[in-house]
């Protein structure tokens, strides 16, 4: 049964940082499905489908990794 997560991630501004975020989520074993909802500049809702229920610190390192920081809410803080 897949997992959705949902979180938001600051930095964003155009699709080039999408794609970053995007590729570097894709390499959590498991992952299936990334999509970010762009606001430029501001918090940007990001839903990861995955196959099971994702480590906070898989996704907070791979958004990192991308150069970019998760918002601090919700269960990953």
């Amino acid at each position: 049964m897949s997992q959705t997560t949902t979180f938001s991630v600051d930095g964003m501004t155009c699709g080039n940082c999408v794609r970053h975020v995007t590729e570097e989520l894709q390499t959590i074993p498991g992952v299936r499905d990334v999509t970010v909802d762009l606001h430029a500049g501001a918090s940007s809702p990001v839903t990861v489908v995955s196959d099971e229920p994702l480590a906070d610190d898989a996704v907070r390192a791979a958004v990192e990794e991308a150069g970019y920081a998760v918002t601090p809410r919700g269960s990953l803080l």
